[in-house]
């Protein structure tokens, strides 16, 4: 993983014990923050930042601790023999680390609050092993790649595998907010100390006015994001130009005595091109602000290496543009800040307003009339919906409903708000498909009670689990890791996301807005102007490429016998399904399950052959 830790590397042996460390130097850049760093009986290695390190060493001073390094990672190990696992209760920050205690002969891991940094684990016979990257347990001659066929599933439904899920039958994700324990036994135990379910249901509703919350909550903003500027090297932004960047990058630069760099990636093909955006937002800013355009050339070069990337199955699309945008920070600054999170904790997705306006009344339709409807959403002209849409005030908000039908006809068949929600959120949706992929529980195990006026937050609080974590933070930790860039996430301090979910639904969504309370506080910083126009996302034009240039690896997938047996797929509804697409039948399936499909072939090639 030398990529992602180029500056320095570590290595402690201790009997039947072995620690391993990349370092990407962010602070403290001297030896004396090598890892594994050593203090009396503890040994630690570690990925991430604890943003508040410098106020947890003041109070650790006071009780009688000294220190030799600049380092959070020395601030880690004490606070740990101070206060062992509480300790955790005071990081802000993001943070995957493992502590060996040579007294007692103990291994303890522990994930970030919401998965912003990757642990797995692997566990069979005597072999136990840990990594930030999958593809580090290949290494080991002993590594059993026998697949989970639940995870696979999983990913063929929504795109990717959360945790604790992994493609391989004895590997794990540790989930966010959790402990693992190991003894020399090699007895396991893993237990939370946050979750965000909790963090939701524990809290209150905040009745305070409008106002008042608005002025909290940009207090709120300028200390989580001032954290994300602590840093010994050089910080930069990513920057799309939509509300979650544009507010991030507005407040630091207004508090800024310096110029902020800021980074952006754009489309040859204009229908897919919102760079232009980004730079109004930059002028009107004032950052340094630096473009590149992504053509399908360089898409082409770099799928190429997407499994290397990904070493689990990713159906991101949007993965290799982050890897261009933060491949091109990398030339300036060593950190970048991305504003991801600001969709699920303030009502940014349209699925969240569609599921709060339209499931209480689905709710009340009876199920051998959802039914019938599914069966003719399934007949429609895709092509033909796209045209005339106008004429359904339902669907007015909506893009390429083509491939959303599929999400249409699942949020049709749900038998309760969450599995609507979820539903909503599948790419599969004909029979022949349902048969082959079978339906994987695995989101929500014990839902959460919905509080009055606080639906949206209950629909972050999924995604959070989920979506964020299986998806989102993925895409930006591989991407800035393969090339040596530290991505932080200042949308996703803990105290935010607790203070977010307790605001009620009309601050989130109002008269038919997305991110309410956020637009409010960006307009203050940035003319409404330059941000107000549908969102769009970080959209690739994946169903022009899969009739073009990757047709070719279309066909070679539905000739490859052992693909099907090693991933107990059906060939035969694979290529129906397939040859329908490239025909461009009314009733092929959705882009996105074909590329998913495609994303597990092209990773089988690399890591099963």
């Amino acid at each position: 993983m030398s990529y992602g830790g180029p500056d320095d590397q570590g290595v402690f042996l201790e009997g039947d014990l072995a620690l391993g460390h990349r370092r990407l130097s962010i602070l403290d850049t001297s030896k004396s923050g090598q890892q594994p760093m050593i203090w009396q009986n503890l040994v630690i290695t570690y990925n991430g930042e604890v943003y508040n390190f410098k106020e947890i060493q003041k109070e650790l001073i006071q009780l009688g601790h000294t220190f030799s390094t600049g380092t959070d990672t020395e601030v880690i190990l004490k606070a740990f023999e101070q206060w062992h696992t509480a300790c955790v209760h005071k990081f802000r920050g993001m943070f995957a680390f493992a502590i060996w205690n040579r007294r007692t002969k103990t291994l303890l891991l522990c994930r970030d609050r919401v998965g912003v940094k990757p642990l797995y684990w692997y566990k069979k016979g005597g072999l136990f092993m840990f990594a930030s990257e999958l593809k580090a347990f290949h290494e080991h001659p002993d590594f059993d790649k026998s697949l989970n066929h639940q995870a696979v599933n999983l990913f063929l439904q929504q795109g990717y595998i959360q945790a604790p899920h992994c493609i391989f039958k004895y590997a794990k994700k540790l989930k966010p907010g959790h402990f693992l324990s190991i003894d020399e036994q090699g007895n396991t135990n893993e237990f939370p100390y946050w979750e965000v379910e909790e963090a939701y249901q524990d809290g209150v509703e905040n009745k305070q006015s409008e106002q008042a919350v608005k002025a909290e909550l940009k207090d709120l903003l300028k200390e989580s994001f001032s954290y994300r500027m602590v840093s010994d090297v050089p910080v930069g932004m990513f920057l799309s130009g939509g509300i979650d960047s544009s507010l991030v990058t507005a407040m630091l630069q207004k508090e800024s005595n310096q110029q902020l760099k800021t980074f952006t990636i754009g489309f040859a093909d204009k229908a897919f091109n919102e760079a232009h955006h980004a730079q109004k937002v930059a002028d009107h800013i004032g950052t340094d602000h630096t473009e590149l355009i992504c053509t399908e050339t360089m898409f082409q070069e770099l799928l190429a290496q997407q499994a290397d990337f990904y070493d689990e199955p990713f159906g991101d699309e949007s993965a290799i543009p982050t890897y261009l945008v933060a491949n091109l920070a990398k030339s300036q600054v060593k950190v970048c800040l991305s504003a991801d999170g600001g969709d699920e904790l303030f009502g940014g997705y349209t699925k969240y307003e569609f599921t709060a306006k339209h499931y209480p009344k689905l709710a009340r339709i009876p199920t051998p009339i959802k039914q019938l409807c599914a069966k003719g959403l399934n007949l429609v002209d895709a092509h033909w919906l796209d045209q005339n849409k106008q004429y359904f005030p339902i669907l007015k908000n909506y893009t390429e409903l083509g491939s959303k039908i599929p999400k249409f006809t699942n949020a049709l068949l749900a038998n309760n708000l969450t599995s609507f929600f979820n539903n909503a959120s599948s790419t599969i949706a004909t029979e022949a498909l349902q048969k082959m992929v079978k339906e994987v529980q695995a989101r929500i195990e014990n839902p959460t009670i919905i509080q009055p006026n606080r639906l949206i937050a209950y629909l972050g609080t999924l995604d959070i689990s989920t979506y964020l974590e299986g998806e989102i933070m993925p895409k930006v930790d591989r991407a800035t890791m393969q090339t040596a860039v530290e991505g932080r996430e200042p949308m996703l301090d803990h105290h935010l996301i607790e203070y977010a979910l307790q605001l009620p639904d009309n601050l989130k969504i109002k008269n038919g807005q997305l991110k309410y309370i956020l637009r409010s506080i960006l307009y203050d910083y940035v003319p409404k102007q330059l941000i107000d126009r549908p969102k769009h996302g970080f959209a690739v034009p994946i169903h022009n490429w899969l009739h073009g240039f990757l047709k070719k690896d279309l066909v070679n997938m539905m000739d490859d016998k052992a693909f099907f047996t090693t991933f107990q797929l059906d060939q035969s509804t694979v290529q129906t399904t397939v040859t329908n697409f490239l025909n461009r039948d009314r009733h092929a399936v959705s882009t996105k399950f074909i590329w998913l499909l495609l994303m597990l072939y092209r990773w089988s090639l690399r890591w099963m052959k």
